[in-house]
């Protein structure tokens, strides 16, 4: 009878290995369509930025944006999946925990963060799979965001919540910015198996990336706050609202353009996130 059990366990046991490599698959090349998304934000924000044609823009414009470029729906169709598996994966780190991230206050927050995260790019890849079948070309994403913000200031405590969303907003960025100067996003990856050249690419776009990421989620928080403050919903921004607003600015257009190139590295660093970060349930692979 033990031995019946044993058997049993042990083929349980192949089946949840045999998944691993599907399950790692979808993550990989999820982080590697979020790359592509943040990329091409960069290069239409740096084309802005050096006055070739490009426009400041968040990821839902950038999306209508592709649409209109020869094989633009394909490229879009492969961007909705990718975040689709992306998501997958961060629901997986959500509720299994493959990274330890624990029960604790921390890890309850990093996890609740994932959820969230899981929501929003779950809304982005709708968006491009809804422009790439013609039927949400027209929508545009800083009037949702508004409409969003006017709702929740009509409600009792609504501009508390707007406040407390652009705290938690700031304070994200202000995780992604350290942990891109203090280089600890390095400790994700399987830098055993990259060569020299790999590893230079992953540290400097890394880097650049995570602290051009983190100034910009930054600015946003801070427009939430302003609009918890002022009761205006017009002052809640998104991504292309932020760069606009830094463009504006005196010296924007060279301060957009760095922005936009550290955006461009991070598209990079996600990319090459998806082919070396560790993977696994217990194990580091």
């Amino acid at each position: 009878m033990s031995s019946t059990a044993s058997s049993n366990a042990q083929k349980a046991k192949d089946a949840k290995e045999e998944i691993k490599p599907w399950i790692r698959r979808l993550a990989r090349f999820g982080y590697m369509a979020k790359g592509v998304v943040y990329a091409l934000v960069g290069i239409l924000a740096f084309m802005a930025a050096i006055g070739v044609g490009g426009k400041t823009t968040g990821t839902s414009g950038m999306l209508r944006s592709l649409a209109g470029v020869p094989s633009g729906n394909i490229i879009l169709w492969i961007i909705g999946i990718g975040l689709i598996c992306y998501i997958v994966w961060v629901f997986i780190k959500a509720i299994k925990d493959p990274t330890n991230e624990g029960t604790g206050a921390k890890g309850i927050i990093s996890r609740v963060g994932y959820m969230v995260s899981g929501v929003v790019y779950g809304a982005l890849a709708l968006n491009a799979i809804n422009i790439a079948s013609s039927a949400g070309s027209s929508s545009g994403g800083g009037g949702s965001k508004q409409t969003m913000s006017a709702k929740l200031l009509a409600q009792p405590f609504g501009a508390w919540i707007i406040g407390a969303i652009g705290v938690i907003i700031i304070g994200y960025g202000l995780y992604e910015f350290i942990g891109g100067a203090t280089q600890k996003f390095l400790k994700k990856f399987r830098t055993g198996e990259m060569d020299h050249h790999e590893y230079n690419v992953a540290r400097k776009s890394g880097t650049a990336g995570l602290i051009a990421r983190g100034s910009v989620l930054g600015l946003i928080g801070y427009f939430f706050v302003q609009t918890a403050l002022t009761h205006n919903p017009d002052q809640a921004k998104g991504l292309d609202g932020a760069l606009s607003e830094v463009a504006q600015n005196p010296f924007g257009q060279w301060i957009l353009g760095v922005v936009a190139a550290g955006l461009i590295l991070y598209g990079i660093y996600q990319i090459i996130r998806g082919r070396y970060e560790h993977m696994s349930f217990g194990k580091r692979k």
